[in-house]
């Protein structure tokens, strides 16, 4: 008797209006099956308004299009309300993975050979933009209301996905950490593709343009010619470098474990074609464009409005002592310009590389010198944080009254 008098209560507590409760459990279980659906569905929707302004902006001229104009729609709508919280984590991580082989399959031998001759002077810039932004962070951290450990946390580009993780375990404020750290990247990720293009139509660049380069179809989404085997090659690259670089604890791994995979790969000329082109590379730019955008909501600022004018001069001074690095590297090499411009700017390596492919530059020299200073980064700035947290009191990695 007991199932029969149980179930006539809950059908009627469901269907009859006359108890108070009754009305109450009909919409939280509409918003639990209507939750999840409705917010791939939006984000599908930013995805594809991210990828029509970049298709708008193509047609325009506008250097790495669906980038750049994916990270405004992006930055609009965080800075509106119209959208909250960051990309969906597998999204992400499946854009960084495929970024990675995208920069992998770059590193042919004839390209490493052609970068060889150049390797001192790489491995000296990319010392010497390292240790630049660490002294532009002290300097902050003694003018400003800034811990030296946040300072620095804060400033050092490359890795910033890793270095935002490791801020905590350095009693760093994590806070002011991640937004330091990713508005750098969207002021490199909006800055790159018009300096990059300015230099590019430089007389004294050096730089020669592959404009004519024809357009891959609709539905050519990897570069072999087998669309099949290299969507394949490209998915097994992909999740074999994650999987691969969790294991081994590479810093980033979802985006360095695909690019040695890749490289690999492409060094032993056994698979097919898998680097991303087409309408798949433009998605995948869209996605790292929507990424840095989004991460630039209200709330964050209004977080840190007193400090932002002197982050931004620190910024400031460590693109312009990077552009000037720049130049002597190219100086000293014979790199072009613009080459040797993007190969240094202060991190956002995602966003960087899809400049380079967009803009026809040295793919090669540009990610092996972004890749080498953001293994160095994540590898030295924990160390060289530590050694300043051990110096005194002045070097805590808190922040006083920024909210």
């Amino acid at each position: 008797m007991a199932p029969t008098s149980v179930r006539p209560r809950e059908h009627a507590s469901a269907t009859e209006p006359s108890p108070g409760s009754a009305p109450k459990p009909l919409p939280r279980v509409q918003e639990l099956r209507l939750s999840r659906p409705a917010s791939a569905g939006r984000w599908a929707l930013v995805a594809g308004a991210g990828y029509g302004a970049g298709f708008v902006a193509s047609a325009f001229g506008v250097p790495a299009p669906y980038l750049l104009s994916s990270l405004v729609v992006g930055a609009v709508l965080a800075l509106t309300g119209a959208v909250r919280g960051r990309v969906p984590g597998p999204v992400n991580r499946t854009s960084q993975a495929l970024v990675g082989a995208l920069m992998g399959s770059y590193l042919t031998p004839s390209a490493l050979a052609a970068a060889a001759p150049a390797a001192l002077p790489l491995t000296a810039v990319t010392a010497a933009t390292v240790a630049l932004s660490i002294a532009v962070a002290l300097c902050l951290a003694r003018r400003g209301r800034i811990g030296r450990t946040s300072a620095v946390l804060g400033m050092v580009p490359g890795g910033s996905a890793a270095i935002v993780t490791c801020a905590d375990e350095l009693n760093a404020d994590v806070r002011l950490v991640a937004f330091t750290q990713y508005l750098r990247v969207g002021l490199v990720a909006t800055t790159a593709p018009l300096i990059a293009q300015w230099l590019a139509s430089s007389p004294a660049s050096g730089h020669s343009s592959h404009g004519g380069a024809t357009q891959p179809g609709v539905l050519h989404l990897v570069a072999g010619s087998d669309q099949l085997s290299g969507v394949l090659t490209l998915a097994a690259v992909a999740v074999v470098g994650v999987l691969g670089g969790r294991r081994v604890r590479l810093p980033t791994p979802a985006l360095i474990g695909p690019m040695l995979v890749a490289l690999a790969a492409t060094l032993s000329g056994a698979l097919p074609g898998f680097a991303p082109v087409g309408i798949l590379q433009n998605a995948i730019f869209v996605l790292v464009g929507l990424d840095v955008g989004v991460r630039f909501t209200r709330e964050t600022l209004v977080r840190v409005r007193r400090l932002l004018p002197s982050i931004l001069v620190g910024m400031t001074a460590v693109c312009v002592g990077c552009a000037g690095l720049a130049w002597g590297f190219a100086k000293a090499t014979g790199t072009p310009v613009m080459d040797a411009y993007l190969a240094t700017t202060p991190g956002g390596i995602n966003a960087v590389l899809a400049t380079a492919v967009s803009g026809h530059a040295d793919v090669a020299v540009v990610s092996t010198v972004q890749s080498l200073r953001l293994l160095l980064v994540v590898l030295v700035t924990p160390l060289i944080t530590r050694r300043l947290a051990a110096m005194g009191p002045r070097t805590a990695g808190t922040v006083r009254g920024y909210l």
